[in-house]
């Protein structure tokens, strides 16, 4: 588990193309996409400058209400969320958090370790299908 909770891949793509794949992948696993936010674009609004920065809320209710049921507070850290962004060399990388540090940072219990495992996996492989070619 990461010390701060985040798990990043580089991506093999553009990150018009690494979204498109993570949005494909949300798609094919019945998850919803709530939102999708362009930080680079409010950033253009505002006359500064930000390297392509997108936030991805996405979630499923079978997945996320067990872990509420254990500990409402973890609402704060759902919808999951999925950040690509580019970085000063052009790279750029997908991250987002590991469902393991949220369960510890809630305190959730034993209980749900099987829940967030399966979380942990499909997040995984989300986030491979965005990213790896």
């Amino acid at each position: 588990m990461p010390d701060d909770g985040l798990l990043t891949l580089p991506s093999a793509h553009s990150i018009d193309e690494t979204i498109s794949r993570f949005e494909a992948a949300l798609k094919a696993h019945s998850v919803t996409l709530f939102a999708k936010i362009d930080h680079a674009a409010g950033a253009a609004d505002a006359n500064m400058p930000l390297r392509p920065t997108v936030l991805l809320i996405f979630g499923n209710p079978q997945a996320g209400t067990p872990l509420m049921q254990a500990n409402q507070e973890i609402g704060i850290d759902l919808p999951l969320k999925a950040l690509v962004w580019q970085d000063a060399d052009g790279k750029v990388w997908l991250t987002y958090n590991d469902p393991a540090w949220l369960a510890a940072r809630h305190q959730l219990g034993s209980a749900v370790d099987p829940v967030v495992a399966a979380l942990g996996d499909a997040l995984a492989a989300l986030g491979e299908a965005a990213a790896i070619p």
